[in-house]
């Protein structure tokens, strides 16, 4: 990568912070670290006023105060920062909430260095990628927007607008997947074809994260997912997206 990647720390042991710190370090990370979820805000605000934004956050789930998984839902709403949530072996229930709370990843103690590392690298190629795409389109070419239901996507910002003209931010991830529903609205679509159209998120997918990913934009679409209307669940087959898009 053309400049080095910057990674934040979260966790209250400082053995830890300072073993996650001097192994990405020698593999070449701007490391910096934080032991609560309120030291870790401001590292963030210090770092994009500095204008060297974060590429990737490792956070504990459980942080004295602010705990993980709101800081995690924070920093979803206004950020594409890569999360990799770091959880003790028996959080099967914190991580699956993680996961919903917009989390890209998870590792689980005791850390392997080599997989931390791997899933890090894959990562922060997918947050590079989501941050800079109006760099790489052709000067004055602007998507339409698209209609379907009573939403409107503008997919240069990646976001909804409702009647109202409120609008709602998607991550990387949530765009991709409405893309994918928008392109073949009608048709059921497999958890396996869902996986092979958004792969070029940098990140593999499983079947459990797709689910997460489709109640994450169901949210965002304010689709009931107990009466869904937009994206039903066909049992056994995978997900059907109802609404007919049209240009805007």
């Amino acid at each position: 990568m053309a400049m080095t990647s910057r990674v934040l720390i979260v966790d209250d042991d400082p053995v830890i912070r300072e073993l996650l710190q001097a192994y990405l370090g020698e593999e070449g990370y701007d490391v910096l670290c934080a032991g609560t979820a309120e030291q870790a805000e401001a590292t963030l605000v210090e770092a994009e006023q500095a204008e060297q934004p974060v590429d990737l956050v490792m956070l504990d789930i459980r942080l004295p105060g602010k705990d993980g998984l709101t800081l995690t839902r924070e920093l979803r709403v206004r950020s594409e920062v890569g999360i990799i949530l770091i959880t003790g072996r028996n959080d099967d229930i914190d991580r699956i909430v993680g996961l919903e709370c917009g989390a890209d990843d998870y590792v689980i103690k005791p850390l392997n260095p080599r997989e931390l590392v791997s899933r890090a690298k894959n990562l922060i190629r997918r947050v590079r990628h989501a941050r800079q795409p109006a760099a790489t389109a052709a000067p004055g070419s602007r998507q339409h927007h698209k209609r379907f239901a009573h939403w409107t996507l503008d997919p240069d910002r990646r976001r909804l607008i409702d009647r109202d003209g409120s609008e709602t931010p998607l991550t990387h991830g949530e765009f991709q997947l409405l893309g994918v529903f928008l392109r073949n609205t009608g048709h059921t679509l497999s958890r396996d074809q869902l996986m092979d159209q958004i792969r070029n998120r940098e990140w593999l997918p499983n079947d459990r994260s797709i689910d997460v990913l489709v109640g994450r934009l169901r949210r965002k679409l304010r689709d009931d997912p107990a009466e869904p209307e937009l994206i039903i669940t066909i049992h056994g087959a995978g997900y059907l997206f109802t609404a007919t898009p049209a240009d805007a």
